[in-house]
């Protein structure tokens, strides 16, 4: 249990991004979440909201409690003091620690963004916080706190957005657009501000790291002002694509009923 939750050091070498053990553990997960999501998606879709809410709640409390425990964790093995600094919720896929249980529990439009929040980011960071996790990856063993408890709470990110989208609780109204924009834009400036103020990488706003990122990175020559500019610009584009597709959708759905 000690070498799982990496006390005193992982003796253990990574086996690398990308290796069979990395591929394998991933799938299983992946697989499990769109198994889970369709499985109990479908089967509230026809029922009541505060039915379809409990799965939610569920994957918030979760979600919430296997991040919990993987910081306090990661604080007990530290010997450094500013180690908290590299466990704020201010990546991408943290967001969901905040706007899942918003929409298990808010109310009003704050839970109808928060559920087109969850919808619109919620599989693309199980996505890149699993596949595309190289930097996790090459730095940890597959099966460690480390990556099992990300991939987890990646997974769970995933889970909620395809149950959202499956059970019918997303509104995607357009009323709204500008909520999802903000939260947005809240993190982005608070990741920032954290990244030049303590020498961290959140949102990867200052470098891929190892991930996928790294391909906008070198595109750009590795400026620290159009890099960090074009993985904003990049998160609000593919807000509007997501929109757009998801109106388009709608509307031919709409034309054949």
């Amino acid at each position: 249990m000690k070498e799982f939750l990496g006390i005193g050091g992982y003796t253990r070498e990574p086996e690398g991004y990308l290796s069979p053990q990395h591929l394998i553990f991933v799938s299983c997960l992946i697989l499990s979440m769109i198994a889970l999501a369709i499985l109990l998606g479908l089967r509230n879709k026809g029922r009541g909201d505060a039915e379809k809410n409990r799965t939610l709640i569920v994957t918030a409390i979760l979600m919430d409690a296997i991040e919990i425990f993987k910081i306090a964790v990661m604080l007990y093995r530290s010997d450094d003091p500013t180690s908290w600094q590299n466990h704020l919720p201010l990546f991408l896929c943290s967001i969901q620690l905040i706007t899942i249980p918003l929409a298990a529990f808010a109310k009003g439009r704050l839970r109808e963004a928060a559920l087109d929040f969850v919808l619109i980011f919620g599989l693309l960071g199980a996505v890149l916080g699993t596949v595309g996790a190289g930097q996790n990856y090459n730095a940890y063993p597959v099966l460690s706190l480390d990556n099992v408890a990300s991939g987890l709470t990646h997974c769970i990110s995933g889970f909620a957005a395809l149950y959202i989208g499956l059970s019918g609780l997303a509104s995607m109204k357009k009323r709204n657009v500008w909520i999802t924009f903000t939260i947005l834009g809240f993190f982005c400036i608070a990741a920032y501000v954290a990244n030049i103020t303590m020498d961290t990488n959140y949102m990867f706003l200052m470098a891929g790291d190892g991930t996928p990122y790294d391909i906008l990175y070198n595109l750009v020559g590795g400026s620290p002002i159009l890099y960090p500019l074009a993985v904003v610009v990049l998160f609000l584009v593919y807000i509007i694509a997501f929109y757009s597709v998801f109106f388009l959708v709608r509307r031919k759905k709409s034309k054949n009923s």
